[in-house]
């Protein structure tokens, strides 16, 4: 009975909410095609931890059921199974961080994400996997092992929300949460052929945290396999709190709204590898200049664009604010110094570094990044949107840690192979990865569409253009699925 179930995880997350309001399904027969999805994919792919007890979940669907029955709806993810990202709490869930240190934590209250999810009807089922503080876009780690990419299985998925476009790739989930400091809704969206997006700063507030002013750098967004997908669940995880004083407070509810848009005239900004600053490897910026043509086939206007900017003085900027950001959240594990040997280098070398900062080099690093910013500002005066490849290299193997050269060009750092994701990040910019296309290894890339200071909403009637003129590509499925 359970595999006729399983039909309905190539639903949409639109289409499948409409049905189970219209009563085409129940939810316990979606949680039912799930579940077995799950049993059927996980065990190799390994995206979904913290599986919550079968049992539990279907008396949750058969109760929506109830409600339904009643003529009441919680909204638009009711009856929905979810799972969210092993960096936010769930009520009764572990949240590991992929941390050896914390493999036994278990949350005793909700995140926002879990809470705005929860209150529009999400199932939460379990957890996605990421890598060990969700740093580095490899999602690997001591507590669960690697999350393998969803077109090929030896390849990494990407990170730091790795677990979240595999499930989703798979079929496993409709839509998925995740969050973004350096590419990490972006990167592995790019490599699974998924959508991703990093909204505006503040779009979507992160609670509970340590620090609501400087912290500003991450933020939770959305990912799924439609851009009606994306734009719906940016409607439910957006929205200001009390608790987070720079949230925006615009309309959240617009995201909810028809994407149907025009794209003729939008001028597309190409940044390509920076004229030769960034190394990428062999066929990414030719499958990206083809989902360019098809942008420009659409009645876009493509141009070549360059930043404002040397990004050698972006990255050497970005380089203090990160570890300024990232050392602090790794501090109080190190309380104990026993813990360092639990601890992955990449991490203790962030700490470490972090721990010679000086506020002078912050506030001096504040002042770049506030140049970057303003330099940005012109260039969207001549362009609505800009493009940048979402990654600088393929899907690596998945037994390595994290590229130690790139194009024939050594990495200084354990993350210098993604500087190509700071950008959007830095300067507090909207992006979304949308599938560009196939290399001739047959793994998926996507193209960053950057969109102008909280233009959110137009990037996504941008992105939604994009799918509509490319359904075929879009559709295309990982083998076995």
């Amino acid at each position: 009975m359970q595999r006729s179930h399983q039909g309905l995880t190539q639903y949409g997350a639109c289409e499948l909410s409409h049905a189970i309001h219209t009563k085409q399904v129940s939810c316990r027969e979606v949680m039912l095609g799930t579940l077995a999805q799950i049993d059927q994919h996980n065990t190799h792919s390994n995206a979904i931890v913290s599986r919550v007890e079968t049992p539990l979940l279907l008396a949750q669907a058969d109760e929506r059921d109830a409600q339904l029955a009643r003529g009441q709806s919680m909204g638009w993810m009711h009856g929905m199974p979810q799972a969210i990202k092993d960096l936010a709490n769930v009520q009764g869930l572990r949240t590991t961080l992929g941390s050896p240190l914390m493999k036994d934590f278990v949350a005793s209250e909700d995140g926002l994400m879990a809470q705005r999810m929860k209150a529009s009807g999400a199932i939460l089922i379990g957890k996605t996997n990421t890598p060990e503080f969700g740093l580095g876009s490899h999602t690997f780690n001591e507590v669960f092992g690697p999350t393998r990419n969803a077109w090929d299985a030896s390849k990494s998925a990407g990170g730091s929300s790795g677990g979240a476009a595999v499930a989703l790739a798979k079929r496993m989930l409709p839509v998925a949460d995740g969050s973004d400091f350096m590419g990490s809704l972006r990167n592995p969206a790019g490599w699974n052929h998924v959508f991703g997006m990093r909204p505006s700063q503040g779009r979507v507030p992160m609670l509970p945290a340590q620090d609501v002013f400087i912290a500003q750098l991450a933020t939770e967004g959305p990912m799924a396999r439609h851009v009606r997908d994306l734009a719906m669940l940016l409607s439910v995880q957006a929205g200001a709190h009390p608790s987070s004083p720079l949230s925006l407070t615009d309309d959240h509810a617009v995201f909810a709204g028809s994407l149907d848009h025009n794209p003729q005239g939008t001028r597309i900004g190409w940044l390509g590898n920076l004229r030769g600053y960034l190394p990428m490897e062999d066929g990414i910026l030719a499958v990206c200049q083809s989902a360019l043509a098809s942008l420009s086939g659409m009645g876009c206007q493509v141009d070549e664009a360059t930043l404002g900017m040397p990004p050698e003085q972006i990255w050497q900027a970005w380089l203090v604010w990160r570890q300024a950001l990232v050392g602090p959240r790794v501090a109080p594990f190190l309380i104990n110094p026993d813990n360092r040997q639990h601890i992955k280098p990449e991490a203790l070398w962030e700490y470490d570094q972090h721990l010679a900062l000086t506020g002078a080099q912050l506030m001096s690093a504040s002042a770049t990044r506030t140049r970057f910013y303003q330099s940005m500002l012109p260039l969207f005066k001549k362009f609505d949107v800009l493009a940048i490849p979402v990654a600088q290299s393929w899907p690596f193997d998945i037994t390595m840690r994290w590229p130690q050269s790139l194009a024939g060009r050594p990495m200084d750092t354990y993350h210098r192979w993604m500087e190509v994701v700071i950008y959007a990040t830095f300067a507090g910019l909207p992006s979304i990865s949308v599938p560009a296309g196939f290399g001739a290894n047959g793994l998926p890339m996507g193209l960053a569409l950057i969109g102008k200071p909280q233009g959110d909403w137009d990037l996504l009637k941008l992105a939604h253009a994009y799918e509509m003129a490319n359904q075929e590509l879009v559709a295309q499925r990982p083998p076995g699925i």
